[in-house]
């Protein structure tokens, strides 16, 4: 899945390691969407995508991510994971739309009512 938006809060990087002895890091954000009505979204970086993907607070970006549930202790959390962010570049103009050639409308029907020999 995919989400635009306005990064407009940047968490600082959490890291530790795992039970089995792995170290991990992870990194999260608040994006807010652009719309008549703006959403927030929280969302992280895990591993390595904390370091490829490093994005700062006012940062346009398009985020691909997967949502994943988990059970802990009876309770259900829910994880945004983000695996792919792009920076909009500012000024960069959409692709343009390609140039559609319409036929000439046709001329309208006047009748003069000498000619109509319409029953109705």
């Amino acid at each position: 899945m995919e989400i635009k938006g306005k990064i407009i809060v940047a968490l600082p990087e959490v890291s530790g390691t795992s039970r089995a002895g792995n170290e991990w890091k992870k990194r999260e954000y608040v994006l807010e969407t652009q719309e008549q009505y703006p959403r927030k979204v929280f969302f992280n970086f895990f591993g390595d995508k904390v370091d490829q993907y490093p994005l700062a607070v006012g940062d346009t970006v398009t985020v691909s991510f997967d949502i994943e549930s988990r059970e802990f202790n009876g309770r259900w959390y829910t994880d945004i994971r983000a695996w792919k962010a792009e920076k909009d570049v500012p000024g960069a103009a959409a692709p343009a739309a390609p140039a559609v050639d319409f036929p000439a409308a046709p001329e309208p029907f006047v009748a003069d009512g000498a000619n109509d020999d319409l029953p109705f």
